[in-house]
């Protein structure tokens, strides 16, 4: 078996998990049930409730949108890079709003760090196998 064979498989879980991961975010948080931390990042920026509901239907779409993409283009530096700069922008957006959720046992900082990682990982094997 050669080195881009054994490459293959934990990018691939690699690609599916963050898949698996942006898609829950987009879908329960924000379409499904609206919940109220998403809201409360939304009042935070003085946008009125007509426009908040429709704007996280967008953004959850657009997390969708973005986890579907590594079935697709997760062989891709770019996406993984990508990733990458959205859990920190996240991270420090969180830290701004709302530092108090970096107490809490369920945080964003799990979450994020732990897709950053996944897309570092992904990034050192798509170089091996370039190599």
């Amino acid at each position: 078996m050669d080195i881009n064979q054994q490459m293959q498989k934990p990018l691939f879980i690699i690609n599916i998990s963050l898949t698996i991961l942006w898609i829950y975010q987009g879908l329960v948080p924000k379409i499904l049930f609206k919940a109220a931390d998403e809201q409360r990042f939304w009042h935070f920026f003085h946008i009125e409730e007509s426009i908040m509901y429709p704007m996280i239907n967008v953004m959850g779409t657009a997390e969708i949108i973005f986890g579907l993409l590594f079935l697709y283009l997760g062989k891709f530096k770019f996406l993984h890079y990508l990733n990458i700069l959205g859990m920190l922008g996240f991270s420090i957006l969180v830290l701004i709003v709302y530092p108090q959720y970096y107490a809490y046992a369920f945080n964003p900082f799990v979450m994020n760090v732990s897709m950053a990682i996944l897309s570092l990982v992904a990034l050192r094997l798509i170089k091996i196998k370039a190599c």
